[in-house]
């Protein structure tokens, strides 16, 4: 889930408070693509914010988890990979950011080993366990926070499995991490 680490370190990108979007939602398609895709994630929820966090102690700035599912125009992506500009327009639209209720971490059960999942029209697209993300809920927040200061109330989505791929108008959207509340939505026609 993410770039190799052997190689390069983590790959943050923002998305504004308005992309997200509550389960149960109808989302519109958005405009400017035909190449609209859906990436399943564990998100950290923050309680307690700071800069320089060492992964050490990260686990204190966590409030709880949810799940989420970053949203992508997956044609705008690709076109500013390519010039090598931001991913604003790929990333940061609209209704790009469902995300489920919120799980407190006491009550979030082992996040670190939860099967992580999402069906489309009941076809299951991804299916995987978050034991085999590539950066640990630690190393996310405390590469995140040596570039801004966390606060509480922010939400990192981790990266996503294998398995991405294009949603329609119509499309209904279910997934979940194993401990956390789900999540529906749904792709209005």
């Amino acid at each position: 889930m993410g770039n190799d680490p052997k190689s390069e370190p983590p790959l943050f990108f923002s998305k504004p408070a308005d992309a997200v979007v509550e389960s149960g939602a109808s989302i519109s398609y958005p405009s400017n693509t035909s190449n609209f895709h859906h990436e399943v994630e564990l998100v950290i929820a923050i309680g307690k914010g700071g800069a320089n966090i060492p992964e050490g102690s990260a686990i204190n700035h966590v409030w709880g988890y949810g799940v989420g599912v970053d949203l992508t125009r997956r044609d705008r992506q690709a076109e500013a990979k390519k010039a090598g500009t931001p991913w604003d327009t790929a990333k940061g639209f609209d209704q790009s950011a469902p995300i489920s209720a919120l799980t407190p971490l006491a009550s979030s059960g082992d996040v670190t080993n939860a099967r992580i999942w999402i069906a489309v029209n009941g076809e299951m697209r991804q299916d995987a366990n978050t034991r085999d993300m590539i950066w640990s809920v630690r190393e996310i927040i405390a590469a995140l926070s040596r570039w801004w200061d966390l606060k509480a109330g922010d939400l990192i989505f981790t990266g996503s499995p294998s398995g991405v791929s294009a949603l329609n108008p119509g499309d209904e959207i279910e997934c979940g991490i194993d401990g956390l509340a789900p999540l529906r939505f749904s792709i209005a026609r």
